[in-house]
Parts: structure tokens; sequence; C-alpha cells
């Protein structure tokens, strides 16, 4: 019996103090001192990959084969993150950036249902959530960024975001953005089954029991030392407080999506890097969100079209979907909006 048959509960949204997605091992918060654990049962790895960094626990298995299922899956998280991003001029997704307004591009079969997530989504959200803002290529948000992009630019580049003009051919297997200028930006959708993946491959090689955390973005199976996971809610308003806890077995994923990664101040106001294709800006809506399912396919994008909804779309948007619940804290008066499934699973951090 895990703990996510208890969460198929009543619908609507309760007001209650709480956080985002951030994995505990034992009762101490993951720190790098962890990794010195010399334990033979659990294989612990970190790697940066997709822009954040990854965190792999495998456990159960001898030592050798944890090993390399762990490689395994390094490897294929890899192959697929290079397949996707839009940073390397050899991705598929550069390709098919670059022959915008020009052909459609070829795709390949690991990277056709990411793009037809993100098309489901944005046509489910009436386009909150838009993959084609990668045409937003005036905003960066490196180290050091302090200044904005000039409103001119964001305008012009804003009128070239539209999920309509992306057009997918499942039988031909191709993409086509119809306009010069547009780019996709798979982040808010490629980085759940990027991780999924690693954990199959895990799977494939006789690990049972598992956690991948990617950039707060969690994913177990099984159980560690017979004793269920335990991923804590991280504050986005303090992110280094943790406000919450779930104990989770089984099949479980945990994603969040928040304000407080990628960020630079200018005229007063905190400039992130979810941006609302409406407004070519970033959003306004709550400072976090994390969403709690069991697998990738029930929450992916999710959190970042419910970061440009906000609480009462995102009231409206989980209605029909009693697999998920979901915590939002609140932009101004740090209040939470949380599912009554997510309520009755969050513990107190010990």
């Amino acid at each position: 019996e895990t703990a996510m048959h208890s969460m198929h509960l009543p619908r609507g949204l309760t007001r209650r103090r709480m956080a985002m997605a951030l994995p505990l091992l034992g009762s101490a918060a993951w720190l790098p001192s962890a990794m010195a654990t010399t334990d033979a049962t659990v294989e612990r790895s970190t790697r940066s990959l997709m822009g954040t960094q990854v965190d792999i626990v495998a456990h159960g298995a001898h030592q050798p084969t944890l090993q390399t299922a762990v490689a395994q899956a390094w490897q294929e998280m890899a192959r697929l993150a290079s397949l996707m991003t839009r940073y390397s001029p050899d991705s598929i997704v550069s390709r098919i950036n670059r022959a915008a307004g020009v052909h459609a591009v070829n795709v390949p079969p690991e990277v056709m249902p990411v793009l037809l997530a993100g098309q489901k989504l944005a046509v489910q959200t009436q386009g909150a959530f838009d993959i084609t803002v990668g045409s937003l290529k005036a905003w960066h948000f490196g180290e050091g960024q302090t200044s904005l992009p000039l409103p001119q630019e964001i305008e012009a580049q804003r009128r070239l975001v539209g999920y309509r003009n992306l057009v997918l051919d499942e039988r031909a297997s191709t993409a086509y953005l119809r306009q010069p200028g547009m780019a996709l930006d798979l982040g808010g959708v490629a980085k759940l089954p990027i991780l999924e993946a690693g954990m199959k491959t895990l799977q494939r090689h006789g690990v049972e029991h598992a956690l991948i955390n990617g950039g707060g973005d969690v994913l177990i199976a099984g159980q560690l030392h017979g004793r269920a996971w335990r991923v804590g809610l991280r504050d986005p308003h303090a992110p280094e407080r943790m406000l919450g806890m779930l104990e989770l077995q089984g099949q479980a994923i945990v994603a969040s999506s928040g304000d407080y990664e990628r960020f630079f101040m200018a005229q007063g106001e905190r400039q992130h890097h979810i941006l609302n294709p409406a407004t070519g800006r970033p959003t306004h809506g709550p400072r976090g969100v994390s969403l709690l399912a069991r697998d990738a396919a029930s929450v992916n994008g999710l959190g970042t079209a419910i970061m440009v909804m906000g609480s009462a779309g995102a009231a409206t948007l989980l209605q029909h979907r009693p697999e998920v619940q979901a915590a939002l804290v609140a932009e101004r008066d740090h209040s939470v909006w949380q599912t009554p499934g997510m309520a009755a699973l969050l513990r107190p951090v010990a």
C-alpha cells in the first residue's frame, strides 16, 4: 500500500502555509556531505544536466549492478537532453528553429511525444503554456544580468509566440514553425520525460528502489532501506527553508516550478525565467507550485501553466485531474493554496 493511494480526495483548494520540492535522506536535507556515506547498498551520483543539478540515489541491488545502472541512466538522460536543448546547434530543437518559415524538419521518435504533449497542454490552457516561447530571445537570465530587454524588442518577439503556428505531422514525423524568427523552448516540458527515462533505465537494470532529483523535480521508486522516501517542499520566499515534507513510496513524482531559481532584479521587480506567452514578460502569478502524481505525463508542463494562470486558473485546470495534487505559494501574502490530497499528505519537517 503506497502513500500515493491516499491522493484521490475531493477536489478543491484549501489555504495553508507550506513550500516547494527538495529530496530528504533520513531526517536531514540532502547536503554534499551526505554523498560521503559508505553504504554498499546505496549508489549516489550528482551531475550537471539540462542547466541544473541532477542527483541519482539507487538502492538495493549489488554494487556493480548499481554502478552500471546509474552509468546507463546518466548516458540515456544526456542523450535525450542533447536532442532537446536549444543551446546546442546540433540538437533537433535548434534544427527546427533554424528552419522556421522555410521547411519542416524530421523529428526522432523520442522527441515527437514531447512536442505533442506541449501542444496538447497549450490547447488545454488556451496558450498559457506554449513551447514557442523560445521566440522571446531577448531575455537572458545568466549570472550578472541586470538589464531588461527593450519594450519594442519584447513586443516584436511576442508576436512570434503562438503554438498554432507549430505544425506537427505525426505520420511523417516532422515539425514546422510557420513564421521566420519563431523558436521552440522545451524547458517546460522536456525535463520530466528525460528524468523519467533515467528512472526507467535504472529499473531495466533491476534497480527497484531509486530517487532522481532534477532541479526540484523529484521522481521516486520503491523505498530507501525499507522506509518511505522523504521529499521536502521548499519555501519560494525563503528557499533555504523547508515548510513541509511528503513521505512517498512505490511510484511517485513531485514536480516544482518557481520564480526563485533563475532571476535578476530590475525596475524594483523580480525578473524571472518563467515567461507569460501573452505578454512576453515574467509571470505575476504564484511564487511557486508543487505538484504530486504517479507519473510524469500527469504533471508535465502543468507547473509552468499554473505559474502563468494563477490560483483561479489552477483550480480550473486541476478540476479534471483527480490524479494530481497541488500546492501554490502566493506572491504577496505568502499564503498557500493546496488540494485536500496534498494537505492530507504533508507532514511537518522534524
